[in-house]
């Protein structure tokens, strides 16, 4: 659906974007990730057109951006951050006016206009002024013009920024549902927000694309060895020794230590299950064991694993 190639933008003199490439299927979300400085913003604002790269291509179900603006135009819808929205219009003429730009006109356009309203769960504002509603409203109101004309790749930057808890859920539940059948681009910051409804993960870091796979492809390349958490009474240096001493033990390092416990953290080698020989050192080594838990890497550590060092101001 979407395909990105060899894409560059530097702003005076300084890379920026550095040979971004990857390529989406048809229907689907992916979520696009990277610390502040990044180039999550610039890659956004090259993809909806509004930025030219300074080489490279995005072809839109086969239709270069760069060579055919309106004609692959057609194909994409786009929620910026801070959505342009008309504050004096009511949301009824919004939708209108973002259907007319999408050349409907007539019939065509009326129905469009209810068809994403309702979609966007606005009938019961519709008639009211867009700087009358709320934060909530107004970024549906922005998604719904974003997917006037039923466009089939939709690009949301940060579509829940600045939501409360309930619009969040609201607005998730949306994009999930507008998944089903186009390819969203969705820029976000949470990460809980790409595990509940992304397919795929596309992590930027330095003007360079670092991930690019599904979520559980992601999670199994770096879940490839077993990471235990113990935690125990007794002493931390005793049991890190006695730890080391353990066939297929890989590392060890002391998380935490109080008075009422040692919170220890085991990488084993690959292959390896350290869990039944881990009991019994506690056993033989007069350990009270507290917990022995399977500490699988998340989305979040692999997140920060790829992206250590790579935030600017």
């Amino acid at each position: 659906m979407l395909k990105v190639s060899h894409l560059y933008k530097s702003y005076s003199g300084r890379e920026v974007i550095s040979d971004l490439d990857f390529e989406t299927k048809k229907g689907g979300i992916y979520g696009f990730l990277g610390p502040n400085g990044a180039g999550k913003s610039t890659t956004m604002n090259m993809l909806s057109g509004y930025l030219r790269p300074d080489s490279g291509d995005i072809k839109i179900d086969g239709i270069s951006l760069l060579k055919s603006p309106m004609k692959a135009r057609r194909l994409l819808g786009y929620l910026p951050e801070q959505p342009p929205l008309y504050q004096d219009m009511t949301v009824k003429e919004y939708l209108s006016y973002t259907a007319e730009l999408k050349g409907l006109r007539g019939a065509d356009k009326k129905r469009e206009v209810e068809r994403v309203a309702a979609l966007a769960g606005l009938e019961s504002v519709r008639d009211r002024l867009i700087r009358q509603i709320s934060k909530g409203y107004k970024q549906r109101t922005g998604l719904a013009g974003a997917i006037c004309g039923d466009p089939e790749l939709l690009i949301l930057d940060e579509p829940t920024s600045g939501l409360d808890p309930k619009q969040i859920a609201e607005m998730r539940e949306l994009i999930k549902k507008l998944g089903e059948k186009r390819t969203v681009i969705l820029s976000t910051h949470i990460l809980s927000e790409v595990s509940a409804m992304c397919d795929n993960v596309l992590i930027l870091c330095g003007g360079k694309l670092l991930a690019d796979s599904t979520k559980e492809e992601l999670l199994e390349k770096y879940n490839d060895r077993q990471r235990l958490k113990l935690v125990i009474k007794g002493n931390a240096t005793a049991a890190e020794n006695d730890a080391s001493k353990l066939e297929g033990v890989e590392s060890i390092r002391t998380v935490s230590e109080d008075e009422n416990s040692t919170v220890i953290e085991l990488t084993a080698q690959p292959g390896a299950d350290l869990r039944e020989a881990v009991a019994q050192m506690c056993v033989g080594g007069g350990f009270t064991l507290l917990e022995l838990a399977d500490n699988r890497i998340s989305l979040e550590d692999v997140y920060l694993k790829l992206t250590q060092g790579g935030e600017e101001e």
